[in-house]
């Protein structure tokens, strides 16, 4: 499997971030191919969206000033959380635990890292439709199929540091069901699922970093992926997906829903 950095200088609110990406990509002289799958920082997608918040231009309510002194943070930044969030779950210093679209992540998405100090970036809008999109365009500049990932990073249970995760995908089946395939020894498999989307989301993310790398994608050749051809038929974005009941972590701390605070 290769992997190939596309670089750019910084990206501003609301411009085209394709255009971006394969003007990058021809002064690599990398081309895209057919099956391979492109990943993209969702940051980018979140500026080109004109996602940026002022912070100075947010009223903080009551439950955020709470929030902020319990957990060290701006009170300005709490109130944005809370209004993304769709739950929280409580949180530690300088961090609330959150879901967002499906995805627990911390401060619902809500970055202030490597943009422009005062300000916020929001979760991207619609990141499943973000990838369909931008699969539907590649093709037309290039007749070539291809998947594309929308990536972020986040935290995982009782482990230090970010790892990279898919918030939106088109173009490939992004979880391996492998029940009933059968083990070295013969056992079938009762519970295995492979999130195969969330795996090139890591290995995307290893490159593309946390600080000033200015990697604003990854274009990934040779993954065992199979590339759908049918551009009219995306994939659904609850195929990856696990229900709170369901859920290992969730359930097992005795989800409650979210709180009042």
């Amino acid at each position: 499997m290769q992997l190939f950095k596309i670089h750019v200088d910084l990206v501003k609110p609301h411009q085209d971030i394709l255009q971006r990406i394969m003007a990058s990509l021809e002064k690599s002289k990398v081309t895209i191919e057919n099956n391979d799958i492109l990943a993209v920082t969702s940051k980018v997608v979140s500026l080109s969206q004109g996602r940026l918040v002022k912070l100075s231009k947010i009223k903080p309510s009551a439950a955020a000033v709470k929030l902020s002194g319990e957990f060290n943070l701006d009170a300005e930044y709490v109130e944005l959380i809370l209004r993304e969030a769709d739950e929280v779950y409580g949180g530690t210093d300088q961090a609330l635990c959150t879901v967002k679209d499906g995805v627990m992540i911390a401060n619902a998405g809500v970055d202030r890292k490597n943009i422009p100090s005062g300000y916020a970036v929001l979760f991207p809008k619609g990141p499943h439709e973000v990838a369909n999109t931008l699969r539907r365009k590649i093709h037309r500049l290039t007749g070539k199929f291809v998947g594309v990932i929308i990536v972020d990073s986040r935290v995982t249970p009782l482990r230090l540091g970010t790892v990279g995760v898919a918030l939106g995908f088109a173009g490939f089946n992004p979880v391996l069901d492998c029940r009933g395939s059968k083990d070295l020894y013969g056992k079938p498999l009762q519970i295995t699922r492979h999130c195969r989307v969330d795996d090139l989301a890591g290995a995307a993310h290893l490159l593309m970093g946390e600080t000033i790398e200015r990697v604003i994608a990854v274009l990934i050749r040779g993954a065992p992926i199979r590339i759908s051809h049918n551009l009219m038929r995306p994939v659904r974005m609850d195929a990856v997906k696990v229900p709170p009941n369901r859920c290992l972590f969730i359930n097992a701390l005795s989800y409650v829903g979210k709180p009042k605070w």
